[in-house]
C-alpha cells in the first residue's frame, strides 16, 4: 500500500452505496448540506432547555457529557463489517488480518456504514487482539473456523516473553488508520477507539480466542495471585499505550471491551478486572470519553463506578432504566437493544427501539446501541429502521 491518503479510500470496494440520510463521496466535505438536515431537525425536536447539536459529533460528545437531548446518538458495536454486503465483498479480496492491518483497508471498511447510515459515531475497524500480537504473541484464523494464538501463555516465561514497551512502534498502522478516518469524517462524525481489557484478553491469550470454556485465567487468579498480577500490570500498560495512540491520532472517545467479564463472580470482578481498567482510564487524557463494556457482568455496580469510565455500556440481558437509575447522575449508559432482533424485520426493529427509547425518557447521558455486536446475519432494512426511529423520536 502506498502512503495514506483519503484519495486512497476511494481504490477500494465497488462504488459507494446509497446511505438512508447522507450518500456523499466525501464525508468531511460534504457535511455542511447534512449538517443542515440536522440543525433543522433539532429545531424542531429539541425541547426548550436541551442542547441543540449541529452535527453527529456534536451529538455524541453531549450525549457523553450527560447533557440533555431529545433523541440520543446512535451507534452499533460491529457496524462495521460482516453484516454490510460491500464488506463482504472486499474480503473476498482481502484476508481479516490484512483489512485490520492495512490503514487505508481499515479506514475504507470504518467508514461503509457511516455511508449507508449515516451513524453519529464511527468506530474503527480492528481486532482487540492486535495487542497481544503487538506484544509478541500472533494470532492467526483456523480453516476450521475461530482464532488460535501462537503459544498459550502458561508460565512465568511466558509471561516474561511478552513486551508492552513496543506497542506504539508495532501499532503504527493503527495510528495511520485513525488520521485518514479524522480527516475524511471531519468534525462531522464522531471517531472511536478501541481496546480489549486486560481481563478479557488474558483469557484469549491463555486458551486462544475460541475456546469452548474459558478457565485458565480464573485459576490462575486464585491460585497464583502474583503471576496473575504480573501479566496484568504488563497487558495493562499495553492496552492503555494502544489507547493513547489512538487518541493522539484523533479519536473523540474510546470504548473498553471487557467482553468476557460475565466469566467472575460479582466479587471477584474488581480484583480480577475492575481495578485494572480504573488503571487504564487514569493513564488516559481526562478530557477524553471512556466507555466500558462488561458483558456478562449485572451488578453491583461500585467497581464499575469506581473505574473512572464516564459511560457503561450495558448488555441486552437487564432493563437499561433499572441500570441508569442505580448510577451516579454524571455518569451515562450505552444500549442496550437485544441484537438478535436486527434478524427480524422492521416493524418489530421500529417497536423495540421506540420501547427502549420511551423508557430512558428525562434520563440524560444515553447512547443508543446494541447490547452486543450487531450479527452478520443481521438485514440491512433492520439496521434503516433502528437509524429512522432514534432520528424521529419525540
Amino acid at each position: 500500500m502506498g502512503p495514506v491518503s483519503c484519495t486512497t479510500l476511494r481504490r477500494f470496494g465497488p462504488d459507494r452505496p446509497q446511505s438512508v440520510t447522507a450518500n456523499s463521496t466525501n464525508l468531511a466535505a460534504s457535511g455542511a448540506d447534512s449538517t443542515r438536515i440536522e440543525e433543522s431537525r433539532s429545531a424542531a425536536l429539541e425541547p426548550s432547555g436541551s442542547i441543540h447539536p449541529r452535527t453527529p459529533r456534536e451529538r455524541f460528545l453531549q450525549a457523553a457529557a450527560g447533557q440533555p437531548l431529545a433523541y440520543p446518538p446512535v451507534w452499533l458495536m460491529r457496524q462495521a463489517g460482516r453484516a454490510l454486503p460491500e464488506y463482504r465483498e472486499l474480503k473476498t479480496r482481502y484476508s481479516f488480518v490484512q483489512m485490520v492491518q492495512t490503514p487505508e483497508l481499515s479506514a475504507e471498511v470504518t467508514l461503509q456504514p457511516i455511508r449507508r447510515f449515516d451513524f453519529d459515531a464511527a468506530v474503527h475497524f480492528s481486532d482487540i487482539l492486535v495487542v497481544s500480537e503487538a506484544m509478541g504473541q500472533s494470532y492467526r484464523f483456523k480453516e476450521g473456523g475461530g482464532v488460535a494464538m501462537d503459544f498459550e501463555v502458561r508460565s512465568r516465561q511466558d509471561v516474561e516473553r511478552l513486551d508492552p514497551t513496543v506497542i506504539r512502534e508495532r501499532l503504527a498502522y493503527v495510528a495511520d488508520a485513525l488520521r485518514l478516518l479524522r480527516a475524511e469524517l471531519g468534525s462531522r462524525t464522531a471517531l472511536l477507539g478501541f481496546a480489549g481489557s486486560p481481563w478479557t484478553l488474558a483469557n484469549f491469550m491463555m486458551q486462544g480466542g475460541s475456546a469452548a470454556d474459558f478457565t485458565r485465567a480464573k485459576l490462575l487468579y486464585h491460585t497464583d495471585p502474583e503471576l496473575f498480577r504480573q501479566l496484568m500490570a504488563r497487558l495493562t500498560a499495553a492496552v492503555a499505550e494502544h489507547l493513547r495512540l489512538q487518541i493522539e491520532a484523533g479519536a473523540d472517545a474510546v470504548q473498553i471491551f471487557d467482553s468476557l467479564a460475565g466469566l467472575l463472580a460479582a466479587t471477584d470482578y474488581e480484583g480480577a478486572s475492575a481495578d485494572w481498567i480504573r488503571a487504564i482510564v487514569e493513564a488516559l487524557p481526562r478530557e477524553i470519553p471512556v466507555i466500558v463494556y462488561a458483558r456478562g457482568f449485572h451488578g453491583p455496580w461500585e467497581p464499575l463506578i469506581r473505574s473512572g469510565a464516564r459511560i457503561l455500556s450495558v448488555d441486552w440481558r437487564v432493563p437499561l432504566p433499572w441500570v441508569r437509575d442505580q448510577l451516579p447522575p454524571g455518569l451515562g449508559v450505552q444500549g442496550n437493544l437485544d441484537p438478535f432482533l436486527m434478524t427480524t424485520d422492521p416493524g418489530i426493529v421500529a417497536r423495540e427501539t421506540s420501547r427502549l427509547l420511551e423508557s430512558m425518557r428525562g434520563r440524560t447521558g444515553h447512547i443508543f446501541n446494541l447490547g452486543h455486536g450487531l450479527p452478520p446475519t443481521a438485514r440491512l432494512e433492520n439496521i434503516e429502521a433502528l437509524v429512522q426511529t432514534v432520528r424521529t423520536f419525540q
